[in-house]
């Protein structure tokens, strides 16, 4: 497809989405909800169909088995994911059953993103952490948010999953899109990254600096050259708006900084964040408090990790979502291959201020 065309076909004011489909992990819901849902999706899918996954933690065994069980059947199956996470070895396992003799041959990649330059610092590379999983069937449908499958059974090494966390028990969310134009395009990206090369200028094409528009909203992917689009949308806004912040992971004072920007221009403020003092320091904490934000944590007593990245706008009439796989750090906004949508469809708004209000009655005060 030419830039031009690919242009056309983001930009198309004929994508409208039907009723997407929102589903939650954590709580008081069953262990392992959401890979049981990628689980019963990758079952669905017969002979001649497609599953396009890209993820950045993948040690699921029986759901790595269950793609080798759809590939054999006759489905084609792309999946891609982080080389090196953070805990380096996590995805060895599942990496040895998809890309050994028995596995997904050229359907199977393992990546690992470039420095864009020399000068960044080792800690800043970046990560592959986007969370798309594809399915052509029954019907096509794209789900993305903040779940990957980390958990394994049995627990070959529950010291990974101290690390960092039991994502099948933890809050998490995974939003179904089914509108066909908009999966056609997000299965594309996913093939896009796919084939990608190793250089680091490739993340920062066409591709990822195009939003997909829709009369409800728009998925978009960083990084990107332009302005974040989280924040260059909210700072349109009029600041009469309240913003409620689910954040799993924020570090450092130019994040927290962001935050206080917002409260300072008028907007009433609010966080939710994770209680891990790795994934949110103490030092963030203090900074937004003493800005006179609303500042609460989720789940140190459970020790279960509080996955969720979400923003509820609400503002009369004119309410929005923002959600996606992107966390409040540096890497995250300016170097890591992420994905976002902002919405104002009525029923994901409504999802979403009920998980809100599902969290904040059990945060710490």
């Amino acid at each position: 497809m030419s830039v031009e065309k690919y242009r056309n076909f983001i930009h198309s004011d004929s994508f409208t989405f039907s009723l997407p489909e929102v589903f939650f992990g954590g709580g008081n819901r069953r262990p392992g909800v959401l890979r049981d849902l990628l689980e019963e999706r990758i079952k669905a899918v017969p002979a001649g169909g497609s599953i396009d996954w890209v993820t950045y933690y993948f040690r699921d065994r029986r759901l790595a088995e269950d793609l080798l069980a759809a590939q054999r059947r006759g489905v084609r199956v792309t999946v891609t994911i982080e080389k090196q996470p953070r805990t380096s070895h996590a995805n060895d396992a599942v990496s040895e059953m998809l890309d050994g003799p028995q596995g997904l041959g050229s359907g199977f990649r393992s990546l690992s993103l470039p420095l864009l330059s020399p000068r960044f610092r080792i800690g800043w590379k970046p990560h592959l952490h986007e969370k798309l999983y594809c399915f052509s069937h029954p019907q096509p449908v794209a789900f993305l948010g903040s779940y990957n499958p980390s958990g394994d059974q049995p627990e070959e090494y529950p010291e990974i999953i101290r690390e960092i966390g039991d994502q099948n028990r933890g809050y998490n969310v995974l939003v179904g899109v089914n509108d066909l134009g908009v999966v056609r395009h997000l299965v594309a990206h996913a093939r896009y990254l796919h084939r990608m090369g190793m250089h680091g200028s490739q993340r920062f094409s066409i591709y990822n600096n195009l939003q997909l528009k829709t009369k409800k909203g728009r998925i978009f992917f960083l990084p990107r050259f332009s302005p974040h689009p989280v924040l260059h949308f909210l700072h349109s806004l009029t600041p009469d708006y309240r913003l409620k912040f689910v954040i799993s992971h924020l570090k450092g004072p130019t994040m927290a900084s962001k935050l206080i920007k917002l409260a300072r221009k008028g907007f009433k403020v609010e966080v939710l964040a994770d209680s891990s003092l790795r994934r949110v320091p103490s030092s963030a904490e203090k900074i937004i408090r003493d800005a006179g934000i609303f500042f609460r944590r989720l789940g140190g007593e459970t020790g279960l990790p509080m996955h969720d990245k979400f923003i509820l706008v609400d503002g009369g009439e004119k309410r929005w979502v923002i959600f996606g796989s992107f966390n409040w750090t540096s890497r995250s906004w300016w170097l890591n291959q992420e994905i976002g949508m902002i919405s104002s469809d009525a029923g994901l708004h409504k999802a979403f201020t009920s998980r809100w209000q599902e969290l904040i009655g059990q945060a710490e005060d």
